[in-house]
């Protein structure tokens, strides 16, 4: 048995992630999902701090931001957020003085989550093989958190598509023939090929009538916001979101 209590004596804020959750089976499966991609981030993010590449390693701290949110990683999240803030604005400075507390916080996290799983592993979300729906949704996003937890949701009913960049989605799109995809879920901050790239094709190739398009994302940014629905978008929804919002979302973007 997991002690939780480890978590929330380590500052945690578990009650705030199981309102997204739901259950502690989910959260644990999604930590183990945070470990399997964790390194990988923290690579990139070494990568683009050293070559000096801001806009990348705001995508980058991003995505660690957004993680960090739904596991209730507060101050995780809160120091991702500074650095996310502060290379947008081009601020190599702060990014390299403050990188090592950065990570010395991803770090505790990442062994204090190795500690409370104690080595087990949650099982895998995986596709269920009985679905024979031949409907699907495609997910584009970076992180495998989203893509693993929107993929739990809706298994049973539809065939769950997923992209972590927008070329990837596009590819996607371009060959896909064995199911129809009835919506998708769009990240705008994605590295290589971003949101925005993805809807500009949509709009030159007039896909949005036949695909319908919301948006996920973490940028609440009036900007961005603005700039999304100058596409003919079905909605749009912000991280952190809960089963019941992703649902709402998914049922309009259909019935669209």
């Amino acid at each position: 048995m997991k002690d939780v209590d480890l978590l929330i004596a380590n500052g945690v804020d578990v009650k705030s992630s199981l309102e997204l959750f739901g259950e502690m089976d989910m959260y644990d499966a999604t930590l183990n999902d945070f470990l399997d991609g964790v390194f990988t981030k923290i690579e990139r993010l070494k990568t683009y701090k050293e070559i000096g590449d801001m806009p990348n390693y705001a995508i980058e701290v991003h995505s660690l931001k957004s993680d960090a949110r739904y596991l209730g990683f507060t101050k995780l999240a809160e120091l991702a957020y500074e650095h996310e803030m502060k290379s947008k604005a081009q601020d190599k400075f702060y990014v390299m003085q403050n990188f090592d507390t950065l990570m010395a916080e991803a770090n505790k996290m990442i062994d204090l989550a190795k500690k409370y799983l104690g080595g087990e592993k949650a099982p895998k979300q995986v596709i269920n093989e009985n679905n024979t729906n031949q409907e699907a949704i495609l997910v584009v996003d970076d992180s495998n958190i989203i893509q693993n937890f929107i993929h739990k949701i809706f298994q049973d009913n539809y065939q769950i598509l997923i992209a972590s960049d927008g070329q990837e989605a596009l590819d996607i799109i371009k060959s896909q023939t064995t199911c129809k995809i009835v919506a998708m879920l769009l990240d705008l901050n994605m590295p290589n090929v971003d949101g925005f790239a993805v809807l500009d094709y949509f709009k030159e190739n007039d896909l949005f009538k036949s695909l319908p398009v919301s948006i996920i994302t973490g940028d609440d940014s009036k900007e961005k916001i603005d700039l999304a629905f100058k596409y003919p978008i079905v909605d749009m929804i912000v991280k952190p979101f809960n089963e019941d919002n992703i649902k709402r979302v998914i049922e309009k973007t259909i019935t669209k």
